[in-house]
């Protein structure tokens, strides 16, 4: 971690125009690297992009400056950016006898790509800008991070509706409350470290957004009583023994730190918002981890948690050490710190630990709709708008008996794709599977009245209409058909291969 003083965020607006016309943005770095050496850099391997800024022309020199840690000359930084300024305002620094060796940076800058093409930048620690399977590397324990993938993870999730307030909690480099501030009126971001505090400043400043207002503290105690529209936060959700890093490791037993954020959403959330967290949970012996992770949702909340990836204990803990760098210690230190993490787990009869999100919705509702999932597979972020449309079709079903849901009319989502499965040959398929190309990108075998369904499911016939159609031609009972269809159009509809279209029909 740097321990010169950090920049002062007063010289942001002429240090981003200083940027924009050098084309150091996402897109610019992109076209100056490659595909092979951009990609490389998100996995901290410098290499490449080290040897396609050999030129001198100012794009290469901020790459060398805020992404690659290199000393330039200062004939070659004042092309580049106003000189004087940075160094006086603590951007740069001097290297060397009268700064005889050139100058350095003593940021890590990071251009990120808004959602709508906006040209941003993360400020981060040095060394810290680009995350990657290495992880922070270092044992700092105020040290704050840039961009990784579980904040753009947590970026991509969140819904993106006009709102009046929203609450980045544990802020860090400030990504969550810059993307918050895009449709927030007002933003406030906290963070137990004042150092992350100051980079948010930074963040927002440089990229040219409004400012936040910032508050210093333990979870939700800066904010007392406020109530959001919207809370989101990447938490210091690592389940370590003790909380020898404040970038990761969140100081309370097991998940416990999790556990109040989730819980004390919802009497902070007002009525319509949502909160949305990635966490770790702990899989224990002799409980459901489904049970555990529901039982921290708030009263008056609905919630769809989704675990995306689990690891065994000794997984999870050779992952963190790696990310610290105590693997790099000698074997005796490393063997002894291995042991701390195991025998936490054992006290506590953790077995593995889950990884996913959980969204809230402040609904108010007395039968809350809790949905709880495993889904290791491939998504399509920005995954937001899923997000709502999934809370959204709660509320349809919730007030849908099985009489307004055969009164409905529907229609097949968009990309969604049928597959008949069956040997060669066979006159009929074994199973017919129904298929979404977009979102969570989900697979769910259906019989043959589900799929005949979904297949002419446009919006012109009433649910109740398009069965009497099919026991008709399959010559069934359409009324004992009716009975036993709109559990499987429910689930068609939770999944969100439905859409419902009105609540009345024939």
């Amino acid at each position: 971690m740097s321990t010169t003083s950090l920049p002062a965020p007063e010289s942001s607006a002429r240090l981003r125009d200083a940027f924009l016309a050098a084309d150091f943005t996402a897109d610019g770095l992109l076209e100056l690297l490659g595909a092979p050496a951009y990609a490389a850099l998100a996995r901290s391997e410098t290499v490449p992009a080290l040897r396609a800024t050999r030129g001198d022309s100012p794009l290469e020199t901020l790459v060398r400056l805020f992404l690659l840690q290199q000393t330039v000359a200062p004939a070659r930084a004042a092309a580049a950016l106003p000189l004087e300024q940075c160094l006086a305002d603590g951007w740069l620094v001097r290297e060397g006898a009268g700064g005889a060796d050139g100058v350095r940076a003593t940021v890590d800058v990071r251009p990120y790509g808004g959602d709508a093409g906006q040209d941003w930048f993360i400020v981060s620690d040095l060394g810290r800008a680009v995350g990657g399977p290495g992880g922070a590397g270092t044992r700092d324990k105020g040290v704050v991070l840039g961009v990784g993938g579980a904040s753009t993870t947590l970026a991509g999730i969140t819904v993106r509706t006009p709102v009046s307030s929203a609450l980045d909690l544990g802020t860090g480099s400030g990504i969550q409350a810059l993307h918050a501030a895009q449709h927030a009126t007002r933003v406030t971001a906290t963070d137990l470290n004042p150092r992350a505090l100051h980079f948010t400043r930074l963040t927002l400043g440089l990229s040219g957004a409004p400012e936040a207002e910032l508050h210093e503290g333990s979870l939700y105690e800066p904010v007392g009583d406020e109530t959001f529209d919207l809370i989101v936060s990447n938490p210091p959700f690592v389940i370590s023994p003790g909380a020898r890093l404040t970038y990761r490791d969140g100081g309370m037993g097991g998940d416990d730190l999790c556990r109040t954020l989730v819980q004390g959403a919802g009497e902070r959330l007002n009525v319509g918002g949502y909160a949305q967290f990635l966490v770790n949970w702990q899989h224990v012996e002799g409980e459901e981890w489904q049970e555990r992770v529901s039982s921290w949702v708030p009263r008056g909340c609905d919630a769809w948690i989704v675990q995306r990836e689990m690891q065994d204990i000794t997984q999870y803990a050779e992952l963190w050490l790696r990310d610290s760098g105590d693997h790099r210690t000698g074997p005796e230190e490393y063997a002894a710190l291995y042991d701390a993490w195991l025998d936490e787990f054992e006290a506590r009869k953790t077995k593995a630990v889950g990884f996913g999100w959980i969204t809230l919705r402040k609904s108010g509702a007395d039968i809350p709709s809790i949905t709880v999932e495993e889904w290791p597979h491939p998504v399509e972020q920005p995954l937001g708008s899923v997000v709502q449309a999934h809370f959204e079709r709660q509320d349809y079903l919730r007030t849908h008996d099985d009489a307004a849901l055969l009164a409905g009319r529907f229609k097949l989502a968009d990309e969604v794709v049928q597959e008949q499965i069956g040997l060669p040959g066979a006159e009929d398929p074994e199973y017919v599977v129904l298929r979404q190309n977009r979102g969570m990108r989900r697979a769910t075998k259906v019989d043959t009245v589900g799929a005949g369904f979904a297949g002419v499911s446009d919006g012109s016939l009433s649910a109740g209409r398009i069965l009497d159609a099919i026991a008709q031609l399959l010559g069934e009972d359409p009324v004992l058909l009716r009975d036993r269809t709109p559990e499987a159009i429910r689930m068609l509809v939770e999944q969100g291969f439905l859409e419902p279209l009105d609540e009345d029909g024939p």
